[in-house]
């Protein structure tokens, strides 16, 4: 009986994060390392680049609990966002909401997005996105482009043929991949994989980083495992001459050349110094196959000692599976990752259970993220990113006072770690910290 009594008072304690640490946090303009937001459009006009790989053509699945439009963190959104000032979701109620958005978003123009991460207490944003577009100018938005497309330059019908899903991805990468070489003035692919990597791969790198890329990203998981293997480039050169333009390839082979080809692009995204962001963990669609996006897929990669000059960031950490691998592999110098994801599939509660553990490795190897994207109607990128937002500051805030409650660390450590979780780690790592400090 004593045993439970004395317990008591730490579980009550646990369950609301210190509220002057959460002053402090509340105060810290993050660096969100991670999101998709769209472009300002014209009546009418579509925004078809936020992803290279969109779900919403997907065959649909349910929604989580934290995503639905019940969760009350959307009306606290609402609230905190356009001064909606009922407690319910009535559809007079939501209208009103809907002609303030609509009204703020005339009023702001081209400034809207910035206007919504001054809300949102958010500094800059990565924005991974095919290009930035009308609205998301640097230094408040920055480029993350996708280079997937450059993995697959064979006949992919193989490949597509695996899922509905991959039947609708491969054909958006071949489009990115003809975008890719029109853009560098190559008309079609090269003879030869030497060709291939001197006039299309390493000159759309290049390209990327003179346009502002601050990283490069991979949803590779969408498409095959993420066991990048060492692969031998004689045996790549004479599988790509082999099948280019004569038939598809066999799944073995072709892998040999994607392999290769990641490699290549990690080593010239080392010389560049642009992270290479990794989609890991749980994706959208009802055919994703989660074991092939398994963090520890990656260690040959992570491993090679050809790549220590690239720094390589694990999207999502894993979510929702793999969480419990990722400190560990944070341990190696040139791996960090982020939140992304989990902040809007988990609840506060939850995320900062995750957040201890990684708190506990290697704090100055996490980094916040959003993934916040675009919506629809009174449940847009807006309400998704405060509320991913305001998760990751109350999971950070809970899992810290834990850490503080239990003698692991003191305030002042406690403020200092939320501040690199938040800002100054992602400053550090792209090398923005002497501009934006």
């Amino acid at each position: 009986m004593k045993f439970a009594l004395l317990l008591v008072p730490i579980i009550v304690l646990g369950q609301s994060p210190d509220p002057q640490l959460m002053t402090e946090i509340h105060r810290i303009r993050a660096i969100d390392n991670h999101s998709h937001p769209p472009r300002v459009v014209s009546a009418g006009e579509r925004d078809d680049e936020f992803d290279a790989l969109p779900c919403d053509p997907l065959e649909p699945t349910e929604p989580n609990t934290m995503t639905r439009p019940e969760n009350p963190m959307y009306l606290a959104a609402w609230k905190a966002l356009w001064g909606y000032a009922y407690s319910d979701a009535s559809e007079a109620h939501v209208h009103e909401l809907m002609a303030t958005k609509e009204r703020i978003r005339r009023e702001q123009g081209d400034r809207y997005p910035a206007w919504v991460l001054d809300r949102l207490g958010i500094e800059t944003e990565f924005a991974n996105r095919v290009a930035l577009g009308r609205g998301l100018a640097a230094p408040r938005f920055r480029w993350v482009p996708f280079d997937d497309a450059l993995l697959f330059p064979l006949d992919n019908s193989g490949l597509a043929k695996q899922t509905p899903d991959r039947k609708f991805f491969f054909s958006r990468e071949a489009a990115l991949l003809v975008r890719y070489r029109t853009e560098l003035g190559v008309s079609a692919l090269p003879g030869t994989l030497r060709e291939y990597l001197s006039q299309v791969v390493t000159p759309a790198l290049d390209r990327q980083k003179q346009q502002g890329a601050v990283a490069i990203k991979f949803e590779a998981a969408y498409l095959r495992p993420l066991d990048f293997a060492p692969a031998d480039g004689s045996e790549a050169a004479a599988i790509y001459e082999r099948y280019l333009g004569k038939g598809v390839p066999p799944g073995r082979e072709y892998a040999v050349l994607q392999n290769f080809l990641f490699h290549h692009i990690a080593l010239e995204a080392g010389r560049l110094k642009l992270p290479v962001q990794l989609h890991t963990g749980a994706g959208c669609g009802g055919y994703f196959n989660l074991k092939g996006a398994d963090p520890l897929l990656l260690e040959p990669v992570l491993n090679d000692a050809t790549l220590r000059a690239t720094t390589f960031v694990l999207l999502h950490g894993g979510a929702v599976a793999f969480t419990q691998s990722v400190p560990f592999l944070t341990m190696k110098p040139n791996v960090y990752a982020d939140l992304s994801q989990q902040t809007w599939m988990l609840s506060p509660r939850k995320l900062s259970q995750v957040l201890r553990d990684w708190l506990e490795w290697y704090p100055e190897k996490v980094l916040f993220g959003t993934d916040l994207y675009p919506g629809s109607g009174a449940y847009d990128w807006e309400e998704i990113g405060w509320q991913t937002t305001e998760t990751a500051r109350q999971a950070l805030g809970m899992a810290l006072t834990s850490m503080m409650q239990d003698g692991e660390i003191s305030r002042a450590r406690a403020v200092e770690i939320a501040r690199r979780v938040l800002r100054e780690n992602a400053l550090k790592l792209y090398g923005l910290g002497t501009a934006q400090r």
